[in-house]
């Protein structure tokens, strides 16, 4: 899957910069630029970028504005990148949700780090819980541990049920056998060293 970024930033250089690294981290990253915040959500709207770089101070409406916007629709990852260093500037960000504040000037390693970590957390965080799921003639009741195939009742042991839980929760994602080892048979997936 083609990584996609948004940059909402007005100065011309700080987001060619931006890019330029990205596409560096990401080979084929599909990056966007827009100069204001008006853009930015427009292109949001469009593209539903996987990682959103926020300017503070850029034409109307604001860095913080179009995180709180972005935050009513999305969880996708949010940095902010401002000349704006002060403490109550990094609370209201970080209170209208955005996931990380770096500072102008800044390096760019650092700011490459910071998307990295934040594409890793996340690619890593869960799928809310669903209460149920439905293919075909198949249905999954969570809460209430009922597997159907067309209206009809499946008993499974409790070992099979979490099994194929684990594999609809996935669906459509290869899932390591560690990780089925863990949720399935409870068993570590450490390895140890050989001596």
């Amino acid at each position: 899957m083609t990584m996609k970024l948004l940059i909402a930033e007005d100065t011309p250089e700080i987001a060619r910069a931006v890019a330029y690294g990205a596409r560096l981290t990401w080979p084929g990253c599909h990056v966007t630029i827009a100069p204001d915040g008006a853009e930015a959500l427009a292109r949001f709207g469009e593209e539903r970028p996987d990682l959103v770089v926020l300017d503070v101070q850029m034409p109307p409406p604001d860095g913080f504005e179009v995180c709180r916007r972005l935050r009513e629709i999305s969880s996708v990852p949010i940095l902010m990148l401002t000349v704006r260093d002060a403490t109550l500037d990094k609370v209201h960000a970080f209170d209208l949700g955005a996931d990380d504040y770096l500072t102008k000037p800044f390096d760019h390693l650092e700011l490459l780090a910071r998307l990295r970590a934040l594409v890793r957390r996340s690619s890593t965080q869960p799928a809310p819980p669903e209460a149920a799921f439905a293919a075909g003639d198949l249905t999954l009741d969570f809460a209430a541990h009922d597997v159907r195939v067309g209206g009809e009742e499946v008993r499974l042991t409790p070992t099979e049920y979490r099994l194929l839980e684990v594999l609809v929760r996935h669906a459509g994602a290869v899932v390591p056998h560690q990780h089925l080892l863990g949720e399935v048979w409870g068993r570590s997936t450490s390895l140890t060293p050989c001596t």
